[in-house]
């Protein structure tokens, strides 16, 4: 049986002879390459989602790839897809690099330039110890039938547009439906999750940040249970301590949740940290509310065109959510649309602050009444973005949301 070997790189040039070279191995079956990690990650995504069977048994990793640094890429790809073997190919091949990539998940390391020898010795080896994971774990559907939950990102336009109330309501309606959801504030420094939720907690994400191997019990240690039976990673009480939450971090922490929970929803709030930034490129779908007001749609306008200046995300790989819509209102969702070149929510959020003042004053949002037309709008945004449970009792949904709010596999 041919080993299938997936490629991954930046630089043309590096790839074009990484192919060329692995096209030459005994029983080799090179994919065609992924150009960049959030590339590579998709595309094992799309092949789990068909079928086990179809993962590559090697994936090499150029070191030069971006934007998501090569090593942690290769922690992500290890914890999502445990039987891949991942190879990193490195011109440092010091024994302190081999040490962190082994650390990280990799299987193998080859130094640059390439040698045909030591390449296909690597693969060879790292192609064996895939098949027998596999062959031990006997393809059982309950070891690796998930790709990871769905992740998704709420940020605000800027401040008081209702992303924290968005990010919750989403998060209760994917629980409520049965899905296990977890809700993270990465709002580092104001973060109000606790808040509206009424709640006294002891832990944070901040006791995540400086952990490098976040096991399921390290994990369910930080985080609160509530009574509604979301689980809750919430910003530290003193805000000044968000900024131990790196973008390293970040990415750790969401990999971790995404691989113990069918639906993550993660408040980024309105100022962009790097934790935020590398949450919404790890994103499935990332989310921008905004109010249909002039100085709010300048301020999506302005988010979005910095988030594709940083390469964390595209316009149109960005969802934007109008909330406190009214029909009589001047700036309709359309034109915002058309504003900031993004996708757009169907569900428009109704202005009804009479609704909710009740409940947020007393810290209990989670008792929103379910006539609000408020909660009715949030609830049936969550079935738009496919993160409630369908009622055929299915997990997932096709992999690609109404309207192009995944994001898109290139």
């Amino acid at each position: 049986m041919p080993t299938r070997i997936l490629p991954a790189g930046a630089d043309p040039d590096a790839v074009r002879s990484l192919v060329t070279l692995l096209s030459q191995l005994p029983d080799a079956e090179p994919q065609p390459p992924a150009g960049d990690s959030t590339q590579l990650v998709d595309t094992l995504a799309r092949l789990a989602a068909e079928s086990v069977d179809e993962l590559p048994e090697v994936v090499v990793v150029h070191e030069r790839i971006g934007p998501v640094p090569a090593l942690e890429l290769i922690r992500e790809v290890a914890l999502r897809f445990p039987a891949v073997g991942v190879i990193l190919v490195t011109t440092d091949a010091s024994p302190g690099l081999f040490s962190a990539a082994m650390d990280s998940g990799a299987r193998g390391l080859v130094a640059l330039p390439l040698s045909y020898e030591e390449l296909a010795s690597r693969v060879q080896a790292v192609a064996q110890w895939s098949t027998g994971v596999r062959r031990h774990l006997g393809h059982g559907a309950d070891v690796f039938g998930g790709v990871g939950g769905t992740v998704v990102t709420v940020s605000g336009a800027k401040g008081g547009v209702g992303a924290t109330l968005t990010a919750i309501q989403l998060a209760l309606a994917a629980q409520a439906s049965g899905r296990p959801t977890a809700l993270v504030d990465l709002d580092l420094q104001t973060g109000d999750i606790a808040s509206y939720l009424d709640i006294q907690f002891r832990r944070s994400v901040v006791d995540l940040a400086a952990i490098t191997d976040i096991s399921p019990r390290v994990l369910a240690d930080a985080v609160f249970r509530h009574d509604t039976g979301l689980a809750l990673l919430l910003a530290a009480a003193e805000g000044e301590r968000g900024e131990e939450v790196t973008d390293r971090a970040a990415r750790q922490i969401v990999s971790a949740l995404r691989s113990r929970y069918e639906v993550v929803v993660v408040d980024c709030g309105a100022q962009l940290s790097g934790a935020g930034a590398a949450a919404v490129e790890m994103a499935d779908t990332a989310l921008l509310v905004a109010t249909p007001d002039v100085i709010a749609v300048r301020a999506a306008k302005r988010t979005v065109r910095m988030w594709d200046r940083l390469q964390i995300r595209k316009a149109e790989e960005t969802t934007l959510v109008v909330n406190r819509h009214t029909r009589s209102a001047e700036i309709q969702p359309a034109l915002v649309q058309r504003i900031t070149g993004t996708a757009l929510a169907r569900t428009a959020v109704p202005a009804n602050f009479k609704e909710l003042q009740a409940v947020v004053d007393a810290g209990r949002l989670h008792e929103l009444d379910g006539r609000s037309t408020v909660k009715q709008a949030l609830w049936a945004l969550a079935g738009e973005l496919e993160l409630v449970k369908a009622a055929d009792g299915s997990h997932r949904g096709s992999g690609r949301g109404p309207g192009g709010f995944r994001r898109r596999k290139e």
